[in-house]
């Protein structure tokens, strides 16, 4: 999953706002104030290949160990955020389509993300995926 160009400027995440005003700052340590701002940094961490952002932002209760961002020649083309419920005492869900390619086929991965509040934080815990 290696490092793209944002483009024309815009954040990787597709939020239609410039990468220093959007994810940029979370990736340099901002936290996150919502659940969707940090899902959205994540697919633009995926983007731009910063492994350890991930991890960082991985709870640690379900944290894995190096993600091998890179072995694949992956391509992301996309991300659509499905919905985004306000989170209710300090959980909270975000739906979300990631487009992608790998050898030249398309993809789309479904996935229903929970994310924990801890100590001021958000973090990623896991994800169901509905299209499975």
């Amino acid at each position: 999953m290696g490092r793209q160009k944002t483009q024309s400027g815009g954040c990787p995440c597709g939020s239609g706002n410039s990468y220093e005003a959007c994810c940029g700052p979370l990736h340099q340590g901002v936290p996150a104030v919502t659940p969707e701002a940090l899902m959205r940094s994540r697919y633009g961490a995926y983007v731009l290949g910063l492994e350890a952002y991930l991890l960082e932002t991985w709870h640690p209760g379900t944290r894995p160990g190096p993600l091998g961002l890179g072995e694949d020649a992956v391509r992301w083309l996309g991300l659509e955020v499905v919905q985004a419920p306000v989170p209710k005492g300090g959980e909270g869900e975000v739906e979300f389509v990631a487009r992608y390619k790998v050898g030249g086929r398309a993809h789309r991965l479904r996935e229903r993300s929970r994310f924990r509040l801890q100590e001021g934080r958000w973090y990623y815990v896991d994800g169901i995926f509905p299209d499975a």
